[in-house]
């Protein structure tokens, strides 16, 4: 094998994500596979199979053809695709197929020039910490005293080729009233933003309803159209002019592996996570009897907050990322469990995010109210009792500056000041997230991988926000938190 790059591997909040290449090269790829076969060994010796799946990214099914050999070298029998998938198909496989676990091959959102490794558990939902890092300690063995040779005597696993889209159809089949939307006919407008929901959603809606949607951007591209396929205002201008330019009821999109979903509603308004989730936890409980508990992100809107208080339901807070909120999903009755990133899953389906379960859902609760997205959306703040106003940014920040703006941050206590507001209390279970008052919070939180500051907030006062990213913007540049 050739030199492997010196950047150490790591495992983010959703596997391992390197510029291909670079970081991400075969040689890297190899030793990833060997540290996660040998996990799987470990657990579960060479009984169940593995399944491999892998996006629309360049060179993606190159890298999961060289993974599935690994396994099949160690023994292990593989279940492998012959074209894309979307994540949520792969990890509805992982568990109906009664599996070691699944490897996806995606960088999910991230710019075209990223590749990554998902490890998907058995049990469908992201790996737990406990589970990346026992990956993690055979990767450091790897990297410093090579791989393992494979045992004398191992009997070669096998390759086959499965697709897993009919039992993932039957998953949706469960969670999604198709009737409902067959009888709506609602004009929909979709962009799979160049990635693996093309050919999928679509494909579902026309099957289940009768009804074909219009689409852009449904083409195959490596370069995602030169942007990032990340469902956003910012990168969906198309989907915003055309929606309302068509009369469409609706705006769906997907991210690049289709885990996330974007909503524009039939004016053009781009509605974020933070407002669809409180949304659809609302219609689940109110029109589909759905009962339980909910979860949320730490960075994720006070919204749904506001609105299980209304109707009596507890509400979890986690650190950010979806394998947190997985893990509670997979022991208690959650209604929904969601991220501000754009992910969600409910109550009776599998403990990962999935961005064509949230479009199809989004569609069922406006076919079911019988209003645009924009009216629903005014009769839940009616109902909750409060509008917020978010703020959702990064800001590039050298690494040592971002180390000691959040090492100052964490100075910060009850009855200190920020921005011109008392600090209530001050939550460092990811970041530092200063509360203000019931609705009213900032959250920093630095990127683990890239020189960037995250920041989260939201007031019932529109102008704080602003307020609040000005006030940390000044401390950079003064270089200090407070007098």
């Amino acid at each position: 094998m050739g030199k492997r790059s010196q950047q150490p591997i790591k495992f983010g909040t959703d596997g391992w994500r390197a510029v291909i290449a670079d970081n991400f090269t075969f040689d890297n790829c190899e030793l990833v596979a060997h540290a996660i076969g040998h996990y799987i060994l470990d657990k579960f010796g060479t009984q169940k199979p593995v399944i491999v799946g892998y996006d629309c990214r360049f060179l993606a099914d190159k890298f999961a053809a060289l993974s599935a050999n690994v396994f099949k070298n160690l023994g292990l029998n593989v279940l492998t695709i012959d074209s894309y998938q979307p994540t949520p198909t792969v990890a509805n496989a992982a568990k109906d197929y009664d599996s070691a676990g699944a490897l996806m091959f995606t960088a999910s959102h991230n710019p075209p020039e990223y590749m990554g490794i998902k490890f998907i558990p058995e049990y469908a939902g992201p790996a737990t910490s406990d589970i990346t890092e026992k990956i993690i300690a055979n990767i450091r063995e790897y990297e410093a005293n090579g791989i393992p040779p494979i045992p004398t005597g191992t009997t070669p696993g096998t390759i086959k080729i499965f697709d897993p889209y009919d039992r993932y159809l039957e998953r949706l089949e469960e969670v999604v009233q198709f009737d409902v939307l067959k009888k709506a006919n609602l004009k929909i407008l979709y962009d799979p933003m160049y990635g693996a929901g093309m050919n999928f959603l679509d494909r579902i809606y026309q099957e289940k309803t009768g009804h074909t949607m219009a689409m852009i951007h449904n083409r195959l591209d490596p370069s995602f159209g030169g942007t990032i396929p990340e469902p956003k205002a910012d990168h969906l201008g198309e989907l915003i002019e055309k929606t309302p330019a068509g009369g469409y009821d609706l705006g769906m999109a997907n991210d690049g592996d289709a885990d996330r979903f974007g909503i524009v509603d039939e004016s053009g308004r781009f509605f974020s996570a933070n407002q669809i989730i409180p949304l659809v936890f609302r219609y689940l409980y109110e029109k589909r009897g759905f009962r339980g508990a909910v979860v949320r992100s730490i960075a994720t809107s006070n919204l749904l907050d506001a609105m299980a208080k209304k109707l009596g339901v507890t509400v979890y807070e986690t650190p950010v990322g979806f394998k947190h909120l997985g893990e509670v999903m997979r022991r208690e009755d959650i209604i929904i469990g969601g991220e501000e990133s754009g992910g969600f899953s409910i109550l009776g389906y599998i403990p990962e995010k999935d961005g064509i379960l949230g479009d199809l859902l989004i569609a069922e609760m406006i076919a079911v109210e019988g209003k645009p997205l924009s009216e629903i959306y005014e009769d839940l703040v009616k109902e909750a009792g409060v509008r917020l106003h978010g703020l959702s940014v990064n800001l590039d920040l050298e690494n040592e500056k971002k180390d000691a703006l959040m090492a100052d941050m964490r100075t910060l206590k009850p009855g200190d000041t920020f921005a011109g507001r008392s600090i209530q209390d001050v939550v460092t279970k990811d970041g530092v997230k200063l509360l203000f008052g019931q609705y009213d919070w900032l959250l920093l939180r630095p990127s683990g991988t890239e020189p960037i500051l995250r920041l989260y907030g939201e007031s019932p006062d529109a102008q704080y926000p602003d307020q609040f990213q000005q006030a940390v913007q000044d401390l950079i540049n003064k270089e200090r938190v407070h007098a």
